[in-house]
C-alpha cells in the first residue's frame, strides 16, 4: 500500500528558494507539511541552484539543510533505483533524470510526486504526478 507522504521534485525545491516569483508560497507550503526528497532530486537542486541561479555556495548549503530537516531520509540512488529508472525511461519516454525522480518516489513509498516538468495527472504503477503550480506562472521581469 502506497504511503500517502509526497515526493518533490527539483522544481518544488528551487522554487522554495525563488525570490519574486509566485511558485514560491506553494513550494514554500507544500515544504512544510514535509515529504520526501531523492539524492538525485538533491544533486538536481545544487546543480541548478549553484549554475543557473547563481546562488552562493554558502546559500545552498543552507537551503539543503533547511530541506533535510522537512525531507529528512532521501531515497539513496542505488543501482536497484537506476534499473527501475531504466525500465520507466523505456516505457514512458522520460529521460533518465526524472526516471530516476519517479523510481525513488516509487521506491520511497509515496503516492503522489509534486512536479512542474512532468507529465500532470499520469499514474505510474500507483504513484500520481501532479503539477501543484498549474495556472501560476512567473512574474515578467
Amino acid at each position: 500500500m502506497k504511503g500517502d507522504r509526497a515526493f518533490f521534485d527539483t522544481d518544488v525545491l528551487l522554487y522554495a528558494f525563488a525570490r519574486d516569483d509566485p511558485r514560491a508560497a506553494v513550494a514554500e507550503a507544500l515544504l512544510a507539511r514535509g515529504g520526501v526528497v531523492g539524492v538525485q532530486t538533491l544533486n538536481e537542486f545544487v546543480s541548478v541552484a549553484v549554475r543557473q541561479l547563481a546562488m552562493p555556495w554558502e546559500e545552498v548549503l543552507e537551503a539543503l539543510s533547511a530541506i533535510r530537516e522537512v525531507c529528512p531520509s532521501p531515497v539513496r540512488l542505488t543501482l536497484r533505483t537506476h534499473d527501475a529508472a531504466l525500465r520507466i525511461a523505456a516505457r514512458y519516454g522520460y529521460h533518465i533524470h526524472d526516471s530516476l525522480v519517479i523510481a525513488a518516489a516509487l521506491e520511497a513509498r509515496c503516492s503522489v510526486l509534486l512536479s512542474e516538468d512532468l507529465r500532470d495527472g499520469q499514474a505510474i504503477e500507483g504513484l500520481t504526478i501532479r503539477n501543484p503550480f498549474a495556472g501560476l506562472k512567473p512574474r515578467k521581469r
